[in-house]
Order: C-alpha cells, then sequence, then structure tokens
C-alpha cells in the first residue's frame, strides 16, 4: 500500500478535505491531527475498517477506541443515555481535549468497544480533525497514530514513520497543541472516575463535577487479567525501545545516579536550567512548573531517544498535579514502572 502525505493547513481547504473524508467514507485509514496527538482515523461505524485500525497498530484486540464526532448534536445516536453530568463536561470542555465514556448504542460496533457494554467519545478542537468529521459525515474511531506500545505521534512525520505503506494516507495539519492524548472520565460509576490524565485536569473536571474518583491504574498497574476500560491503561505503553527510567530526588543525586550509566548511551530528560549538571546530551522539557510545555515536548523526546541511539533514558520525574498528573501517567508506563528514589 502507498500511503499518500496530505498537506491541509486550514477548514477552508474544501477540496483536500473531501479528499480524505472519501477515504474513510470508503473504509480506509487515515492519520490525522488533533490538539492532543495524531489519530489513526476509521469509520467508527464500519466494523472492517476498525479492524484495520488493530491490523496497522500491531493493537491488542482488549484496548477500546475513542469514537470522535464533530457536533453535540451527533452525540445522542451513538449513546443509549446522556447523563446531566455529561450535559455539563461537554458545555465546559468540548470541543476539546476530554473524552467521556458512556453506555454504548447497538451502533456501536464491537470491535470499538472491545466487548465493553460502553463507548469512549470525545469532539476534538483541532480545527482540520473537526472539519474532516464533519465533511466526512460519520464518526471516527481513532487511536494514536503510532505502532502500539510506542510514544505516541505530535507531527505528521513521526506518523509517517511508523505507518508508512500500512495506511492509506496522511493528512499533515502540523504539530499537535497539547502533546498527550485526551482526559478520560467514565460516567457509568457514581461517582464519576478519571481512567486516563490530559489536558482536561482533575481540578478542573471537580470543578464542574464535584467528586470525581481516581481510577487506582492512574498511578498504578492494572491487576493480572484486568480488563482495561480505556485506553492507555495497559502496564507498558509509550515506551521508546530504550529502557526508560524515572528519577525522584533532588538535582545533585539524580546527577550522581546518572554518573553510573555510560554517557554516550544514556540521555538525560530535565528541566530547565539543569543540563549542566550532567556530562551527558540531555533534552529539556520546560521549566519545572511549566506542565504544558512538558506535555508538549515529551513523546518528541521520547521518540528522538531511539532515532540517537540511547540504550537508556533516565527522566527527571515531574510533579503530580494539574496536567503534569497527565505526563507522570505517560512515563511510568513508558518506563515500565520503573521509579529510582536516588535520595
Amino acid at each position: 500500500m502507498k500511503t499518500e502525505l496530505l498537506k491541509i493547513d486550514s477548514p477552508q481547504d474544501t477540496e483536500n478535505l473531501r479528499r480524505a473524508a472519501e477515504v474513510l467514507r470508503r473504509g480506509g485509514l487515515c492519520g490525522i491531527p488533533t490538539e492532543t496527538v495524531y489519530g489513526l482515523a476509521a469509520n467508527a461505524l464500519d466494523e472492517t475498517a476498525v479492524k484495520k485500525i488493530f491490523a496497522a497498530k500491531g493493537r491488542p484486540q482488549d484496548n477500546p477506541l475513542i469514537v470522535h464526532i464533530s457536533s453535540t448534536d451527533e452525540l445522542p445516536a451513538l449513546v443509549r443515555e446522556i447523563p446531566p453530568e455529561a450535559k455539563a463536561l461537554a458545555a465546559a470542555f468540548w470541543p476539546g481535549p476530554l473524552t467521556m465514556v458512556l453506555p454504548k448504542a447497538d451502533c456501536i460496533p464491537d470491535a470499538v468497544s472491545c466487548g465493553l457494554d460502553t463507548v469512549a467519545i470525545r469532539m476534538p478542537s483541532h480545527p482540520i480533525a473537526n472539519a474532516i468529521i464533519r465533511t466526512a459525515g460519520i464518526p471516527l474511531a481513532a487511536p494514536s497514530a503510532n505502532t502500539s506500545g510506542k510514544p505516541s505521534p505530535t507531527t505528521a512525520e513521526h506518523v509517517l514513520h511508523d505507518m508508512d505503506g500500512k495506511i492509506d494516507m496522511i493528512v499533515d495539519g502540523g504539530a499537535c497543541s497539547v502533546g498527550v492524548e485526551s482526559t478520560v472520565v467514565t460516567l457509568c460509576t457514581a461517582p464519576p472516575r478519571l481512567l486516563r490524565p490530559g489536558g482536561v485536569t482533575l481540578e478542573m473536571l471537580r470543578d464542574v463535577l464535584g467528586v470525581v474518583d481516581v481510577d487506582k491504574a492512574v498511578l498504578g498497574e492494572l491487576e493480572r487479567g484486568e480488563k482495561p476500560s480505556s485506553p492507555g491503561m495497559k502496564y507498558k505503553h509509550y515506551s521508546p525501545d530504550a529502557d526508560v527510567k524515572l528519577i525522584r530526588g533532588s538535582l545533585a543525586s539524580f546527577a550522581r545516579y546518572a554518573q553510573t550509566f555510560p554517557v554516550s548511551e544514556t540521555l538525560i530528560l530535565c528541566f530547565d536550567g539543569e543540563e549542566s549538571a550532567f556530562a551527558n546530551e540531555t533534552i529539556p522539557l520546560g521549566a519545572a512548573a511549566d506542565a504544558a510545555a512538558h506535555a508538549q515536548r515529551i513523546f518528541r523526546a521520547l521518540r528522538d531517544a531511539d532515532e540517537r541511539g540511547f540504550k537508556t533514558v533516565l527522566v527527571h520525574c515531574p510533579d503530580d498535579r494539574g496536567v503534569d498528573l497527565a505526563v507522570l501517567n505517560r512515563l511510568l508506563r513508558a518506563a515500565a514502572f520503573q521509579v529510582v528514589d536516588t535520595e
């Protein structure tokens, strides 16, 4: 298969939007930009098309997909009910990086929900993604457009690296602004429960809903045999080929620990201003308090580690508040929960 790379800079580019929409309507796969990460999209109502996503990514068959819509008018056909909490969250955060898990309608194929009685739905705010969905006239199932388990793609080049020859088209809409996948909250429990942190923070959810529980898998591991109820809950995920370790402790103790690894084989992901503490190559993720920068840069940095041939990546552990909870969640899985306290 030849993968076409299509540049779309504006939602007014109706000709190219129609080309991307036609790929999706005929059952093909298309990499699309969103504000979070690039998605690998297919017609969410076409089970055959959805199964192609799993094949292209090498994705486990028990990992459910998120359905993307372009308007709240499209939601009622996809779910059995819309609780008041969903309406409040949609008013506050849609379009945007928030996914809600709701009871699914019969039209949702089992391949999307992976046998669950629920469906995860979001409305992206990226103008190109929204325009593609609207032009296609169908909801789109779209996990991240990368090889399963590897760092998520935040540019079209990342998608091409992983998916060239496996999918029909990649739409280049520029770099993603958020940089980590959407927040996932289930409204099928009382109280609602955060399944995956993202750009809509736990604090923001609680401002709207009041009590919101946090699933143990956000910062921990699923129990053996437990089925994931949301994407991104697997033990090891978002991981480069290099061995990733999270470092908790002072900068001085981190620098001493880094000296125990071969300099030429070890990449340091640190905060701005910390680079001079290391003899190794470093990639700064932003100021220590700049969680938005950490989210925007983390997947690119993990991909850089593999492109440059590093065997080990040591990462200064971020906080667990605000958007940094999302960054920490991704890093714990990238590191297979290897956390070193250097104090």
